[in-house]
């Protein structure tokens, strides 16, 4: 009984390693063995992967940037609207080259016209940031949800074939299958490794997207309530 149970392990390891991925016949398998176990479907894989790492680091400086501000920058235009120097406001927004510096610039454009348009406008210039922000995410969201079913795919081709030069050959061993199924459920691990990956890579950005939102939401509704001061 013993023997029974030491047998089939080793013949499937042995199936696993030497059929399908010792290149080396080290007796072991490589991380690089392992992955090219998977076959071709591990291509589109891998091109995902890379796809996703890009735009989590693109995305993660162009936020980070986007969401700099000197503290003392609202100060520094209610100052100047205050003492009427609104060329001074304007030229110290621009130089900002920022999400929030591009808002209040836009209404510092339009100082003098109702309230109610000026926060449309800012509104507009807000949406228009918003909009530069989340560019590229929807690739990471769409990675998220391909990359299981390309793995999961790729099991089941795996399979397919596995079973289909079983049936040419009517060898029947369980090594042989079970190494088989092991070296196919590779690409399903991957994908669904790689799809959680990009899944928390977007959630991690549209966090740091809604933290860049809301200074541009308070710097508006600073802006707007520095307007209405001579009024009150």
């Amino acid at each position: 009984m013993f023997d029974l149970l030491q047998i089939v392990p080793d013949s499937i390891q042995k199936a696993a390693q030497f059929a399908a991925g010792d290149s080396n016949h080290d007796g072991h398998l490589s991380f690089f063995e392992l992955l090219k176990m998977g076959g071709w479907i591990m291509i589109p894989l891998a091109i995902m992967l890379l796809l996703a790492v890009y735009v989590l680091a693109e995305r993660t400086i162009a936020i980070r940037n986007a969401a700099k501000i000197d503290g003392n920058f609202m100060n520094i235009i209610r100052d100047n609207i205050v003492s009427g120097n609104l060329t001074a406001a304007r030229n110290f927004a621009k130089n900002n080259n920022t999400p929030v510096g591009r808002i209040v610039d836009k209404g510092l454009q339009r100082i003098g016209k109702p309230i109610d348009s000026i926060e449309k406008s800012m509104d507009n210039v807000g949406e228009l940031e918003m909009y530069k922000l989340e560019k590229n995410l929807g690739v990471l969201s769409t990675i998220s949800k391909a990359a299981p079913i390309f793995g999961f795919v790729g099991t089941l081709v795996g399979l397919m074939q596995l079973f289909s030069r079983i049936n040419s050959s009517n060898e029947f061993e369980v090594g042989t299958i079970a190494g088989g199924i092991y070296t196919k459920l590779i690409t399903s691990i991957t994908g669904l490794i790689i799809g959680l990956g990009a899944y928390l890579a977007y959630s991690y950005l549209k966090t740091q997207i809604d933290k860049a939102a809301n200074k541009m939401e308070a710097a508006e509704a600073d802006f707007l309530d520095v307007l209405q001061e001579p009024t009150r």
